[in-house]
């Protein structure tokens, strides 16, 4: 069986930045699940995993505009610091969710002033490029109900 729209894969992974720091692997953990065609992971490793098959090992270089995007400076925003519960506990570096009236979205304290904050709304991993070691583990088609709701049902889904 091959990786193509609709198929539910499991696969390993080590990711790489451009320095060759590994930023994430699913090394001593469970394999990553996602619906093939469903957007549940970075379109440039759901394009390179079409076709592919079980037991397939592969490098694959994502470039940002097939991962997170290019850094937006326009996504630097700079609001009051009384705007926290707790000011005291802003600190460069925490991450926050913000309803922006387009959905949820994440944003990271980048410099902490006196009265002010600045925050940045770009994925951590925007502007760079990553470097996928991969190694698919297992495909199987996608329950009806997968497919309805748009994520893989795992022994820890609740629905």
């Amino acid at each position: 069986m091959k990786i193509e729209k609709n198929k539910v894969v499991s696969f390993h992974y080590v990711l790489k930045n451009n320095e060759g720091e590994v930023i994430d692997s699913s090394e001593n953990h469970e394999p990553l699940v996602y619906i093939q065609g469903s957007g549940g992971i970075i379109a440039g490793l759901e394009e390179a995993m079409e076709g592919k098959k079980i037991g397939d090992k592969f490098d694959v270089v994502i470039p940002p505009d097939k991962a997170y995007g290019l850094y937006d400076d326009e996504l630097l925003q700079t609001i009051p610091l009384s705007s926290f519960e707790d000011p005291a506990d802003v600190e460069e570096g925490i991450q926050f969710q913000v309803d922006t009236g387009d959905g949820i979205r994440i944003a990271t304290v980048t410099e902490v002033h006196d009265d002010e904050v600045i925050i940045d709304f770009n994925h951590p991993l925007s502007g760079e490029t990553l470097y996928f070691d991969i190694d698919v583990q297992e495909i199987r088609e996608a329950t009806e109900e997968e497919l309805e709701h748009g994520h893989v049902h795992t022994h820890e889904c609740c629905h």
